[in-house]
């Protein structure tokens, strides 16, 4: 990913140096795990672990490549050169190129899961943060785009808030799904390589054994991986969506941040744009492009191909760096998102009442009126709001079959907002388990 949307830490989980650093672990470990079993000399497994403070040279191994055209023969030529190829003899004994390149993908991407679960325990804080603060802070809700019934501008806050909680013990078994090793050799049998080696790198790594290995590790797992992430930028998205519906002038709800000297537009000096909430729709989109290329690699030939290698290669870094950018920069926004609770009480009240039609209705059939003639009487007067900008309330005051029917007190009653906030506190028990903060 281009460094405008990537940030240093998850970016350094991907950088040569550190994958160059697991390959290192892996085989001296797998070195003393062989010299413990007396398969190779102890001197030599700890030969090895004298390039443990070496700065591996990206350049030489890159050279190396270049003849050997195999970037794992070039990394132990390397290796060698380091620490003497004779003591270097006995370095991936029994194993072959996947037990390194499987094995390192998987601790990568069980460190940039980890990177991506303290990002959204900083996103959840900030929602819970900003769900507390406008709890009762109404405005309409809407469905097709269009008024429906009161809702409050925490419960939009506490409904994206629990959609990422999801997200976050999605990313939490992601992380479970592919932290799994494999040292079993070239189409794992283990008959090379004693089981053991690999039990004792998994542990070392901070992985569990693959229970049944080919060369690979099986790509399900990294499908699984590839689709919570996915999951998560959606997530991403819909929360992007809600806020540049929000900061519509004709809507103008909220609005992300404006700082001063910040300018909206090298045409139209008065312009204020959800830029960032568009741009993390473009990141989502991006994630996501990740997912079918994962799913197709599950489908390997016999014990390996490499026709996911160069997948891996790209979308690994890409949609983690992404995704990792995305939700910090989301964060952000709700962190500082701007709220007009008076331009949301001004959107409820442009449709003149109409968001209580529902309460009407429910009266007149709880009065004995049947369901198609209630939905017609108050049908009858909100098309007269809808059409002529008239008032619902003195529309149905006016009307005789429904003051038959109610009576004017009645009336009157079905206009009370608080009726539409009655449960916030049991929604907010439930998202947050506690009815405050």
């Amino acid at each position: 990913m281009i460094p405008r949307y990537s940030r240093p830490e998850m970016v350094a989980v991907w950088s040569p140096e550190t994958r160059f650093r697991i390959w290192f672990e892996i085989e001296a470990h797998a070195g003393d795990a062989m010299a413990e079993l007396g398969v190779i000399p102890k001197e030599n497994a700890e030969a090895v672990w004298r390039a443990k403070d070496a700065r591996f040279d990206i350049d030489r191994i890159a050279e190396i490549e270049a003849v050997t055209r195999h970037d794992v023969i070039a990394f132990l030529t390397h290796l060698g050169e380091i620490v003497g190829e004779d003591a270097a003899r006995f370095v991936h004994q029994g194993m072959t190129s996947s037990d390194v390149l499987d094995t390192c993908l998987n601790v990568q991407l069980t460190r940039a899961a980890d990177i991506l679960i303290a990002d959204m325990d900083a996103l959840l804080a900030a929602l819970k943060r900003r769900a507390f603060e406008h709890k009762e802070t109404v405005r309409i809700g809407r469905s097709h785009g269009i008024h429906a019934e009161p809702t409050t501008m925490g419960l939009t806050f506490a409904r994206f808030y629990a959609e990422m909680d999801r997200g976050r013990r999605r990313l939490v078994a992601a992380r479970e799904e592919v932290a799994t090793g494999a040292v079993s050799g070239a189409v794992g049998t283990f008959a090379n390589v004693d089981p053991r080696v690999e039990e004792h790198v998994c542990a070392r790594m901070g992985l569990a054994p693959e229970p049944i290995s080919t060369q690979v590790i099986p790509r399900d797992r990294h499908a699984a991986f590839f689709a919570a992430l996915g999951v998560v930028a959606s997530s991403v998205e819909n929360v992007a969506t809600e806020i540049r519906h929000m900061q519509r002038t004709e809507v103008l709800e909220g609005e992300e941040f404006f700082s001063a000297g910040q300018k909206g537009s090298s045409a139209m000096p008065h312009k204020r744009n959800p830029v960032l909430s568009e741009n993390l729709t473009g990141l989502a989109r991006l994630v996501r492009s990740a997912v079918i290329p994962a799913m197709e690699n599950v489908a390997l030939w016999h014990e390996r191909d490499i026709s996911h290698s160069s997948v891996e290669r790209v979308i690994a870094p890409d949609a983690t760096v992404t995704l990792d950018f995305a939700l910090a920069r989301l964060t952000q926004v709700i962190d500082r998102l701007v709220i007009y609770p008076e331009r949301m009480q001004a959107n409820m009240d442009r449709l003149g009442g109409l968001a209580m039609s529902q309460r009407v209705l429910l009266a007149l059939t709880q009065a004995g009126v049947t369901r198609d003639a209630a939905y017609r009487l108050v049908q009858r007067n909100a098309m007269k709001v809808w059409e002529e900008g008239r008032d619902f309330r003195t529309e149905l005051l006016g009307d005789e079959d429904v003051v038959a029917a109610l009576g004017k007190e009645a009336i009157e009653a079905q206009f009370d907002l608080g009726y539409h906030l009655k449960h916030v506190d049991t929604i907010f028990a439930r998202v947050f388990g506690t009815p405050s903060i």
